[in-house]
């Protein structure tokens, strides 16, 4: 008898723990259906890190092995090669992300002017001046304006991990940096664009207007309201793309440019309109049609060239801004300081500037005292 009933107990216990597995199994595959949502065929994870945030993961990308059998391939650089070989995904890992930035989803209409400025990790003396200058987050004329920093990461071993944390420690500090895995290059900028706007779409997809630009750029984000509060009939839910328009120029084939595009990379000779990468504004409703078309666009690497080619699939065309000056002021006379605060009082943006030049210009064109002669508004 007592055989018996240990034989039952050992039966018993062997179902319980069998039960318990197919419970846990169960629970489990509950998980994945309410903490996934499927995407593009992608899985994309919430996962908790702090109070009040959360990053989106998903798994590693894989090399895409038949960009290999492409003609010519052996023959390109490596990063043309790493291009191609990785220009199928778009997610990455989200390392730093600002989940809380717009006041949620219904109160991002409240923020007028988002500043999104592209900055490597290693630019830390950049996003320390543009946060005491012009990307200074603030209520001006009425508006608020808000500021993010995207950036992928750099290097590896040690010096990733130092950058991450630096990172890290501006994120604890300033809550203003997104970040996500990918490597941060020039052949990457265009996936930087798309992971940003598929963050707006998610996080802040009523923000009035945007300013896409370069961490090194003079930024008149003052004229930039003024500017935006007085369009016509447009609060941000119309499309507005506006800077430095380029027109009929196409890929430049030479591999000694920065901006070379072999044919294995685009065949056509042709880009659409766009505006310089420098810096554009841009309204929330364009953003988002742009991250939309996006969706069925292969990725091309010069970012600003894809936001061009965006617009031209929703019917839509960039315009030009005689105060956007991404290649630069063009300053009348040698003997004339080219750093004369009177040409920058009424720009809208300037390109390049280094850091130093940057927070005394910015302050020299807020200073009351500043007299100037005629107006040089859009020069």
């Amino acid at each position: 008898m007592r055989k018996i009933r240990a034989r039952f107990f050992l039966l018993a216990g062997a179902l319980g723990l069998l039960v318990l597995h197919l419970c846990k199994d169960f629970i489990d595959h509950k998980n994945i259906h309410f903490n996934i949502n499927v995407r593009d065929d992608d899985f994309q994870i919430k996962q908790p890190t702090t109070k009040n945030t959360s990053v989106y993961s998903w798994p590693r990308c894989l090399r895409n092995m038949s960009a290999a059998n492409i003609t010519g391939f052996s023959s390109l650089s490596g990063d043309v090669q790493d291009f191609l070989n990785y220009r199928h995904c778009r997610h990455f890992p989200m390392l730093l992300d600002l989940p809380d930035k717009c006041g949620g989803v219904d109160k991002s209409a409240e923020i007028f002017l988002l500043l999104v400025i592209k900055s490597s990790p290693v630019n830390y003396d950049r996003r320390e001046v543009l946060r005491k200058t012009w990307a200074k987050e603030r209520l001006h004329n009425g508006v608020w304006i808000r500021r993010i920093f995207i950036s992928g990461t750099m290097d590896t071993g040690f010096e990733k991990k130092r950058l991450n944390k630096l990172l890290e420690l501006e994120q604890r500090e300033y809550n203003d940096i997104l970040q996500w895995d990918f490597k941060e290059q020039f052949y990457n900028l265009t996936l930087k664009q798309i992971l940003f706007l598929e963050w707006m779409e998610r996080n802040c997809p009523n923000a009035r207007f945007l300013l896409n630009g370069d961490d090194d750029v003079f930024a008149n984000t003052n004229n930039m309201v003024e500017y935006l509060q007085g369009l016509k009939d447009n609060d941000g839910g119309k499309h507005l793309f506006t800077g430095h328009l380029i027109q009929n120029v196409g890929p430049i084939r030479s591999s000694l440019s920065k901006y070379f595009i072999p044919v294995q990379v685009q065949e056509s000779d042709s880009y659409p309109p766009y505006c310089g990468g420098g810096g554009f504004l841009l309204s929330g409703y364009t953003a988002l049609v742009i991250f939309n078309m996006s969706q069925s666009i292969t990725i091309l690497p010069i970012d600003d060239v894809y936001m061009g080619m965006c617009l031209a699939k929703a019917g839509l065309s960039p315009s030009s801004h005689m105060g956007v000056k991404t290649a630069g002021l063009h300053i009348p006379s040698s003997t004339l300081d080219e750093y004369d605060p009177c040409y920058y009082k009424e720009v809208l943006l300037v390109h390049r500037f280094l850091p130093a030049q940057l927070y005394l210009m910015w302050h020299r064109i807020l200073d009351s005292n500043l007299k100037c002669g005629l107006s040089k508004k859009w020069l």
